[in-house]
């Protein structure tokens, strides 16, 4: 069942499209990775479906389960007057949820801040409010989680430490982020979408998609040298390229995946090297990512991100 999804969503501006008619399909519990260049429409999909912007046509459809939807701009403001402590306690009575100052705590804890709770927002860095927006997102424990650039403010490891964070929320809420940060979706999200000038261009199954521009490469690894390995794999019809990359190294371009996987040992006996490994080259998502969305980049830049 899916947590949220729109038929035909569009935003247009004069005569400007950021979105064109989109049809998103998010999982309830899963973690969705909304991708796409600068200009994609990313930001305007989700401020929509949060309530903030409205479609110029289609439709949003959430199906909650008496939860309440969060959302956690990219850059977040609040009163500089404020402490983080009561920033936490004004974002749950405007909810009607208040929340005990252990509670609180607990949050501030959480997201990093144990120890600013008196400090006033207005000298805190972008990255430290980037954590406070999303322990007011989180205070009340939505069931539905949408991050714009959630890490975009943080140094590697605050990151790594926030993405830990959503991580372990669990499959009882639904989390879309937005994000440049392609090595953190990969390994993080289960779903992705990828919007390329405000249309949508892919979307499914983190593994599906990178499984769809897998290469037929293998990078075999054996003890120096291997000239008489070379030489006996150029000449099996199986394989259409064959190189050293590197000391011990060789890629292998395969056409046929069977014949390959029978005959690879035979070839490597008879020529007498000795094996260290085998390992199948996968694309990341970031080459996937590019592959897929470059012949539409210089258009997206001129639209609104």
């Amino acid at each position: 069942m899916n947590a949220i999804s729109t038929t035909n969503l569009g935003k247009r501006y004069k005569s400007q499209f950021a979105l064109k008619g989109i049809d998103l399909e998010i999982p309830r519990g899963s973690i969705y990775g909304l991708l796409g260049p600068n200009g994609a429409g990313k930001t305007t999909a989700l401020e929509i479906i949060a309530g903030l912007r409205h479609p110029s046509f289609g439709e949003v459809r959430i199906q909650d389960q008496g939860g309440y939807t969060a959302y956690c701009p990219d850059i977040a403001e609040f009163e500089p007057w404020l402490s983080p402590a009561e920033v936490l306690e004004v974002s749950a009575g405007l909810l009607g949820r208040p929340k005990p100052v252990n509670k609180i705590n607990d949050m501030l804890a959480m997201i990093g801040l144990k120890d600013t709770g008196a400090r006033r927002v207005g000298g805190f860095s972008r990255g430290m409010l980037a954590r406070l927006g999303l322990g007011a997102a989180l205070i009340c424990d939505p069931e539905i989680l949408l991050l714009d650039e959630p890490v975009a403010a943080l140094d590697p490891l605050g990151q790594h430490e926030i993405m830990d964070l959503l991580t372990n929320l669990g499959s009882s809420v639904t989390i879309v982020i937005s994000s440049h940060d392609l090595t953190e979706i990969e390994q993080r999200c289960d779903t992705v979408g990828v919007l390329n000038a405000g249309e949508l261009i892919h979307q499914g199954p983190l593994s599906d998609l990178l499984a769809s521009h897998a290469q037929h490469n293998w990078h075999l690894e054996v003890r120096p040298p291997v000239t008489e390995l070379v030489a006996r794999l150029l000449a099996v019809p199986w394989a259409s390229a064959v190189s050293e990359v590197s000391p011990g190294v060789v890629e292998i371009n395969y056409l046929d995946l069977e014949k390959a996987e029978r005959e690879l040992p035979v070839v490597l006996a008879s020529s007498g090297s000795r094996l260290v490994s085998l390992v199948q080259v996968k694309p990341t998502l970031e080459e996937v990512f590019l592959s897929i969305t470059k012949n539409g980049i210089l258009q997206a830049e001129l639209g609104e991100a």
